[in-house]
């Protein structure tokens, strides 16, 4: 029996699906990863075979650096940090006019190298990122069953029923106040991205096969079996009422190896510490970053800051008790923490609730605005605009989620040990049996 993960070359999206796939690998099956050469080192460390699949431009083997993308993606990037300090519209607007090219990289040539994978492999089952369209446009064309697997907040499928519009957060943290005009503005432009995306996918779907009926929005298409990598008890019942036939994973936390240094940290005190990521690409906001690591200081807080590509000069003295690297164990420091600051992408958020671990999140694109909204409704988590946030905003959110009030702690700490529990992986392998 052979499993077959598709994922573009980045590591936060690999991780999730590698970790899944253990569930194959530990049945004895075989599990092959088709990616890109820049996670290739992470395919191997889960046991599982390679498979090289270009799907993008670029890469990120864990922390991404402009200078080490291919040209036109360096400058994109750049584009994409500077718009992050103008503000909220402005990155998501250009966030919305970059997917005018980079959501299907040479789809008709991509989307046969993926057949031609398939055709090699003969895999029993397949599991592709949602957001690999390209792989996705490959297997619709050919009418190939696979698991569409939704790794970021749940309106990354956006619900027509639900006039949803892609690229358009269907919900904001209360810290964040949009003017109308701009939200009508942002709705227009996604809406016209909507469009001119769809008519790629068809006309790249009409080269595959000239006989399928053209796709009335690209970006609600969805695979066979659809599963969200999201706790289900953060979805208002409402809008999962409107989702076609899924399976909520909850979440997909893989294990990781034991570092020394790390564990003799965790060991030295059980003192409560806050774990502090921007993740892989928006640890380079370290304005940012500086301004969570002096609130952290100056309140006296035990911490583990991961600062990625952010200059570390920039974050001002670090205590010597601090564990503080480019790159850190997330999931094992989640393990222990008391509370976390982060951006709000969604396996920091769904690893973070993995471990009852409440948030201060500073949101910057995409879905970090609705992922950031369901943990203030929830009660899990505090939103700051990271533009406009002081230190004095950061250390009174932090207090707040070191001292949540004694039943929203018992929900969250039940939440997580639902999740630890959980059995997603065989429920997924049963549905298929079905």
């Amino acid at each position: 029996m052979t499993l077959l993960i598709i994922s573009p070359d980045y590591a936060s999206h690999l991780f999730p699906l590698a970790a899944m796939g253990t569930s194959w690998r530990d049945a004895g099956e075989r599990v092959v990863v088709a990616t890109g050469p820049a996670t290739a080192s992470i395919v191997e460390s889960f046991g599982f075979e390679h498979v090289p699949l270009q799907l993008s431009r670029g890469s990120n083997p864990g922390v991404i650096r402009a200078e080490e993308q291919p040209a036109g993606e360096d400058d994109a990037l750049l584009g994409f940090f500077s718009a992050t300090r103008r503000g909220m519209i402005e990155t998501l607007g250009f966030q919305a006019e970059a997917r005018l090219n980079d959501l299907m990289w040479e789809p008709v040539m991509t989307a046969r190298a993926v057949q031609a994978i398939i055709a090699e492999l003969n895999p029993e089952t397949i599991i592709v990122d949602h957001l690999a369209f390209s792989a996705r446009l490959a297997m619709v064309a050919a009418g190939i069953h696979h698991i569409d697997v939704v790794l970021g907040h749940p309106t990354a499928l956006p619900l027509p029923l639900a006039a949803e519009v892609y690229g358009l957060p269907p919900a904001w943290p209360a810290a964040f106040s949009p003017a109308a005009a701009e939200l009508n503005a942002l709705k227009e432009l996604c809406e016209q991205v909507s469009k001119s995306f769809t008519a790629e996918w068809n006309l790249a779907l009409h080269e595959l096969d000239p006989t399928l009926e053209p796709s009335p929005d690209a970006f609600a298409e969805h695979g066979d079996l659809l599963v969200f990598n999201y706790p289900a008890e953060l979805m208002s019942q409402e809008r999962a009422a409107l989702l076609p036939d899924h399976v909520f994973m909850g979440s997909s936390v893989r294990s990781e190896p034991t570092e020394p240094h790390v564990e003799q940290w965790l060991a030295a005190t059980n003192e409560p510490f806050v774990y502090v990521s921007f993740g892989s690409f928006l640890s380079v906001r370290d304005d940012v970053l500086g301004k969570v690591v002096a609130a952290l200081r100056e309140s006296g807080i035990r911490a583990a800051v991961a600062y990625g590509s952010a200059d570390v000069s920039v974050l001002g003295e670090i205590p010597d008790h601090w564990l503080v690297g480019e790159f850190l164990p997330q999931v094992t420091l989640l393990a222990s923490a008391a509370a976390g600051v982060t951006h709000g992408g969604n396996n920091s958020v769904t690893e973070s609730m993995t471990y009852g671990v409440p948030l201060v999140v500073l949101p910057f694109s995409t879905d970090q605005f609705a992922g950031a909204a369901a943990l203030e409704a929830a009660g899990f988590g505090a939103a700051l605009a990271p533009n406009t946030t002081t230190v004095a905003d950061i250390q009174q959110a932090l207090a707040a989620m070191l001292e949540l009030p004694a039943e929203k702690r018992a929900a969250l700490h039940e939440l997580g040990a639902t999740l630890r529990q959980g059995n997603s992986y065989a429920q997924i392998r049963s549905a298929l049996k079905e």
